[in-house]
């Protein structure tokens, strides 16, 4: 069933997020705020949310248990539908996702369901602070559960890389490290215990997409910014890369969460990409796999 509200759009603003839910067919709102290192999001939630939105752990919502597939793999379909279902998710109804403000979190969130096939999932643009500092309302506490949803998950709506696929594409098409630059070249690592980067990948830190609000910059802007390292339209318009199904760029960072930030830039800017869902966390977990280091691919 299609959404109610299927209008083209990945993002929307804190002014058309009001007029959406002050209409007959209101969004879904998930609250997906996290950071790494703490603190939880769910505290944040609690000390001010936008009204009616419901709370999704990226650790325990929106990925499976850490171990050799990465960090934050990708959630079993039936664990997805039911964590989706249990935030009043369903299949006819828009869905809006949002976290502090640059949607490094929320992207992960929009990816997924997007990947589990929901057709109509748009990213609050600047996030949380953005509403508050338009004036939105903010309620606190643990907020209402809502009723539940029907979402169905039908995975295999976004192309994806597995280690063998991000180690060709890198290769053969693009393949973009979307950590801080340090990370990439191996001068620190805070998480995983090998610091580096895939021979091949090309240094995309997620924060060039956005402006200092944190809000992405206008598609104009992403695709210089993309041909800049080399990616353009015509170039991810053609051949498939290495991965079945795959686009011929594609994107990872540390456990596929920025990584996700990327790909919805790209896809902003017009270009298809594929996203590494294991990424590092999972590239390393192979000693045998080739590591990186210093400021060029490698």
């Amino acid at each position: 069933m299609e959404p109610r509200d299927a209008t083209p759009g990945l993002l929307t603003d804190v002014h058309a997020l009001a007029r959406a839910l002050a209409s007959p067919f209101p969004p879904s709102l998930l609250d997906v705020r996290w950071r790494l290192g703490g603190p939880p999001g769910l505290d944040s939630y609690r000390a001010g949310h936008l009204p009616g939105a419901v709370f999704a752990d990226l650790d325990t919502d929106l990925a499976a248990e850490p171990g050799p597939a990465g960090r934050h793999p990708l959630p079993e379909p039936a664990a997805f539908q039911a964590a989706m279902r249990r935030a009043g998710v369903s299949d006819d109804r828009c869905v809006v996702v949002y976290d502090d403000a640059d949607a490094t979190v929320a992207a992960r969130a929009w990816w997924l369901l997007r990947y589990f096939g929901h057709g109509a999932c748009r990213v609050l643009d600047g996030g949380f602070r953005a509403w508050t500092a338009a004036g939105g309302q903010v309620a606190t506490g643990d907020g209402a559960a809502p009723a539940p949803g029907e979402f169905t998950a039908r995975p295999g709506h976004m192309p994806v890389l597995d280690a063998d696929g991000a180690a060709g594409l890198a290769r053969h098409g693009t393949l973009l490290d979307a950590r801080a630059r340090e990370r990439y070249r191996g001068e620190t690592e805070p998480v995983d215990p090998v610091a580096g980067h895939i021979p091949g990948a090309i240094s995309a830190p997620t924060m060039g997409n956005v402006a200092a609000n944190g809000r992405f910059l206008p598609a104009a802007g992403l695709r210089a910014r993309f041909a800049a390292l080399g990616v353009d339209g015509a170039r991810a318009g053609g051949s498939p890369g290495p991965a079945a199904g795959a686009a011929s760029v594609g994107a990872y960072c540390g456990s596929g969460v920025t990584a996700a930030h990327e790909v919805l830039a790209l896809e902003i800017a017009g270009i298809p990409a594929s996203l590494y869902v294991g990424s590092w966390s999972n590239w390393i977990a192979d000693p045998a796999r080739p590591v990186a280091t210093g400021p060029g691919p490698g």
